[in-house]
């Protein structure tokens, strides 16, 4: 008999004995993850990260400043420092989310979205309050839910939406409308409109790419429609941010003093740490950083920025474009789109184009709950995309199947 162990194709562990427990393959499971990540798309996340660190850098002065008390001095770079902790623990849960398998990050997206939607719904009974919001829950660290269910959201509302494929009758579309007027509900307890309107978008993708008919899908957005104005008549909150926008602002408005300060760096900036407007900057580590970014490393850096966002989403959709799984698909374009969404919404709101919304610059912005949660979206993304290179598709693809659909109907 030959003593040549056979071939079997994509052992990851293996016995050293009869009785002895399985040990994985941990070098050759990177060597897997490394040929079948999108290595592009984790090269922009890193890039986004790395302009963070600077930026975090040339906003810490400012904000501990302003953040100081008579009893309390903080230390000029203390934003910093804690912004490499929390980098260097969120590239660490990004590359763990990043090895699952795609059938492991639906299940745990699945579960994140329930334990976030339960801790969501206690945040009105046992949260706190901060800046006149209350969005936090002490669980022995600040953590925001709505952070974390952002990815989740787009993980369950694309395993809904996908099984439609399955059984044409379920009412997937009530399914996923009636999750996100719960999260809504929740966010605008707080409130959130801001949050509420993210969500709505990712929502809004992911029924458009589902096939839903345009007939319904136009009344649904009338319903939307219909809810952000009562949202302006009900809620002072969102009032005032709106009448503000709509009204140009004084000139001590947080974003008239964010426009100020993008461009009084020119084209070029000012250098680091030699900017002055930032020193009235509310928030300049978290919500206006880029404005930090345009006075000490001007616009060509914040059009270098915008850049790498643009080529991160188009990168996924790259990515998705010959997908066959619709599962994939929807929730790689969903968790995109979170990313995406919550990049441009700070930027204009920076170049005082949109309403002043309380929320971070993906990536580059420091955050504690915020910063991991992003990193847990992107790390999602990269598992959901995963793709053996050297596997050819025999199926016609996504635009194909539902073009099918469209027959058949």
């Amino acid at each position: 008999m030959s003593s040549v162990k056979p071939y079997i194709p994509h052992q990851r562990a293996r016995r050293t004995g009869p009785n002895a427990p399985l040990q994985i393959d941990w070098r050759g499971e990177l060597r897997i993850w490394w040929r079948e990540v999108d290595q592009v798309a984790l090269a922009l996340v890193l890039l986004l990260m790395l302009v963070g660190t600077g930026a975090v850098a040339a906003a810490s002065p400012a904000s501990a400043s302003r953040l100081s008390t008579s009893e309390v001095r903080l230390d000029d770079f203390y934003f910093f420092k804690q912004h490499i902790v929390w980098q260097t623990l969120g590239i660490g849960v990004m590359l763990g989310a990043s090895m699952l398998s795609r059938e492991r990050a639906r299940q745990a997206g699945v579960l994140l979205a329930s334990a976030m939607l339960v801790l969501l719904a206690l945040v009105p009974l046992i949260g706190f309050e901060v800046n006149g919001a209350q969005r936090w829950i002490n669980l022995g660290f600040s953590l925001q839910p709505s952070e974390f269910l952002k990815p989740a959201f787009a993980i369950l509302l694309a395993w809904i939406l996908s099984l439609r494929l399955r059984d044409p009758d379920l009412p997937v579309l009530a399914f996923a409308s009636a999750i996100l007027v719960l999260v809504a509900m929740l966010l605008m307890m707080q409130p959130n409109l801001g949050d509420t309107m993210l969500f709505a978008g990712i929502w809004f993708v992911l029924v458009l790419l589902s096939g839903v008919s345009v007939q319904r899908l136009s009344a649904l957005v009338g319903v939307g429609i219909v809810g952000l104005t009562a949202a302006y008549f009900l809620y002072d909150n969102a009032r005032h941010r709106i009448d503000s926008f709509l009204g140009g602002g004084t000139a001590f408005d947080q974003v008239d003093l964010a426009e100020r300060t993008l461009l009084a760096g020119g084209w070029t900036g000012t250098g680091l740490w030699l900017g002055i407007r930032k020193m009235n900057l509310p928030e300049a580590h978290t919500d206006y950083i880029f404005s930090v970014i345009g006075e000490e490393f001007g616009l060509l850096a914040c059009a270098l920025v915008v850049i790498l966002y643009l080529a991160l989403l188009w990168r996924v959709l790259l990515r998705l474009v010959d997908e066959d799984n619709l599962f994939a698909v929807l929730a790689g374009s969903g968790l995109v789109a979170a990313i995406g969404g919550q990049a441009f919404i700070n930027i204009l709101v920076n170049l005082q184009l949109f309403p002043s919304k309380g929320m971070t610059l993906p990536l580059v912005s420091y955050g504690g709950s915020s910063t991991i949660a992003m990193c847990l979206t992107v790390g999602l993304l990269l598992a959901i995309t995963r793709r053996n290179p050297f596997l050819r598709r025999e199926t016609p693809g996504l635009k194909a199947m539902l073009e099918r659909r469209e027959d058949a109907a």
